[in-house]
């Protein structure tokens, strides 16, 4: 048997705002923005450049009780993972972009990681991986 994870839903206050921030600033490629007229909302979907693996939903919250996971989706904790194929350099630009650092980089011994917030607050790890560490070897 063989399957895999594609979509990660992330809650966001407006599209627009969203795909602004993900394309802008982190760089992120746009997939697909359907608009779904039977249901009024769009399906919007990005990724990492150079990305192989899953990508991220963006889904507006549509109802009052969504609205208080924006930005709190896991309760405080670290909520995505951005691997990269260089830490210095992608952290350098993001910091230019103006990307918030709720964690400086540290060096641990699976690699060398940071981490970042989101537009809403959902906390990320930059994160590249020792060569030797079994993930290293993953499709990004």
């Amino acid at each position: 048997m063989k399957q895999s994870l594609i979509h990660v839903a992330i809650v966001v206050d407006d599209y627009d705002d969203a795909l602004a921030f993900y394309l802008d600033k982190l760089k992120f490629e746009l997939i697909e923005d359907t608009y779904q007229p039977e249901q009024d909302k769009r399906w919007v979907v990005i990724a990492p450049p150079g990305s192989q693996g899953m990508t991220l939903l963006l889904a507006k919250a549509s109802k009052p009780e969504q609205q208080n996971f924006i930005g709190n989706q896991a309760g405080g904790r670290v909520f995505l993972f951005l691997s990269t194929d260089d830490f210095w350099r992608d952290y350098k630009r993001m910091m230019a972009e103006g990307i918030t650092f709720v964690r400086g980089p540290q060096e641990q011994d699976y690699g060398t990681v940071a981490v970042f917030e989101d537009l809403y607050g959902n906390l990320w790890d930059l994160l590249e991986l020792n060569p030797d560490h079994p993930m290293a070897n993953r499709r990004m």
